[in-house]
């Protein structure tokens, strides 16, 4: 497909990742909020909205340009919840990343390099997004 006639995206509310028009929201595309079913039913809750403010505190009490890993969120914030084990939270975690990487707030790193958090895999690290007032430049 050319570059003038790329599909429109937008960010699931949920989830942070990218997702494209679809024909079946062709007449609905301006409210689509969510990229699935599951993202829908799933929403944002308490434990989300926690996670995102726990990798900002631990982002906030790094020297600039330092990472942290989600683990970290997640080890934070899974006590409150009498969540059995941290890892329950990871995934949960890397949604709260991928949103914050969304609003500008944060960058997902892999591996040293700055990486699309809608299909990264593996291992990641997040920081400050430099325009967020990391207080570091790169390069």
């Amino acid at each position: 497909m050319s570059a003038d006639r790329r599909r429109p995206e937008k960010t699931c509310v949920a989830c942070g990742r990218t997702f494209a028009w679809r024909k079946k929201w062709e007449r609905d595309w301006d409210q689509v909020r969510y990229c699935s079913a599951a993202c829908r039913r799933r929403g944002v809750g308490e434990v989300d909205h926690e996670l995102e403010t726990a990798i900002r505190t631990l982002l906030d009490q790094r020297a600039g340009g330092a990472t942290i890993c989600p683990s970290e969120a997640a080890r934070q914030v899974a006590p409150a919840h009498d969540v059995q084990e941290w890892r329950d939270l990871m995934e949960p975690a890397r949604r709260a990343a991928r949103r914050l990487v969304a609003s500008g707030e944060v960058e997902i790193l892999q591996g040293g390099q700055v990486v699309d958090p809608s299909t990264v895999r593996g291992p990641i690290r997040i920081r400050r997004a430099p325009s967020a007032g990391g207080g570091y430049r790169l390069g």
